[in-house]
């Protein structure tokens, strides 16, 4: 029983690669050591044979990749849940997330980013994120993972797990440790009612952080100024949608006194092609 749960300790810390997804096939091992590996905090596009995203960073590194082929009878939605899991309990960010077409074109992040071809795949079947963790000791870690569907239907998922060199400016990672987590991305949809798209595993994020003493959680909803909608209007949806997520949270045990509303509507522009369109970005205050 203590061998037992040693190991269970040791495979959350931060300097430990992430165990495998159970249903899975390890096919290759890659050594990096890097002064400047890409890693990628946006969406990714390639123009005249150059790879552009709005943010990424070349960074110095230690660590390695691993590829898994995934068993016919599970599929890459569950280990890409099996991962988050994991990165949840060792206190990980998620710095960049992306699925399907939004993350670009998946032959990019086969060859160009990865330099693994069996991850050409579909490009409206695939995900990508990257988190990032803060040691006890300060080093900081990063974890990629990619997961995609090839034209034969078979799935994969590549893993990169990174230790950055001291000193190094990584995207996001500065805020790990500090109080204001997020945000968390919700997109909705409606009027009357609302459809919001948003990942079991931001919830409980979100739920779990939410039970701190002292935590408030920031909901700030945005809008899109639609053609012959007026400003007050396209306000107005913005504050029903953010009210409605509000209501939402409150059921899942995020009481309204520990919410605080923030409209923004059409009236702030961010650049960042992750955070655009009709949306609530839900972040938690810790005390």
């Amino acid at each position: 029983m203590l061998l037992i749960s040693s190991g269970i300790a040791s495979a959350a810390l931060p300097e430990a690669v992430p165990q495998a997804f159970p249903e899975s096939t390890l096919e290759a091992k890659v050594s990096i050591e890097s002064s400047g590996h890409l890693v990628l905090f946006s969406p990714v596009r390639e123009v005249n044979n150059e790879i552009r995203s709005e943010s990424m960073a070349r960074l110095p590194v230690s660590g390695e990749g691993r590829l898994y082929q995934i068993a016919r009878d599970a599929n890459r939605r569950e280990a890409r849940e099996h991962y988050l899991g994991l990165l949840r309990d060792r206190g990980a960010q998620i710095l960049f997330e992306c699925s399907g077409i939004r993350c670009g074109r998946s032959n990019v992040w086969a060859n160009q980013i990865f330099n693994q071809a069996v991850l050409y795949g579909r490009d409206a079947t695939q995900d990508y994120l990257v988190a990032g963790v803060v040691a006890d000791d300060g080093s900081r870690w990063l974890t990629s993972v990619y997961t995609v569907t090839r034209g034969n239907l078979r799935e994969y998922v590549w893993i990169e797990h990174l230790k950055v060199a001291a000193g190094a400016a990584v995207p996001g990672l500065g805020s790990v440790n500090e109080r204001v987590v997020g945000p968390v991305i919700v997109p909705w949809q409606g009027g009357i009612t609302y459809r919001f798209d948003w990942q079991a595993t931001d919830r409980r994020r979100v739920s779990e952080l939410a039970r701190e003493e002292g935590a408030r959680v920031i909901l700030v909803g945005y809008s899109v100024l639609e053609a012959n909608e007026s400003f007050s209007a396209s306000m107005e949806r913005a504050r029903n949608a953010a009210e409605s997520l509000s209501e939402v949270l409150a059921k899942t045990g995020v009481s309204r006194q520990q919410q605080e509303l923030v409209i923004a509507g059409p009236s702030v522009v961010i650049s960042d092609p992750a955070r655009q369109g009709n949306r609530v970005e839900v972040m938690v205050v810790r005390r």
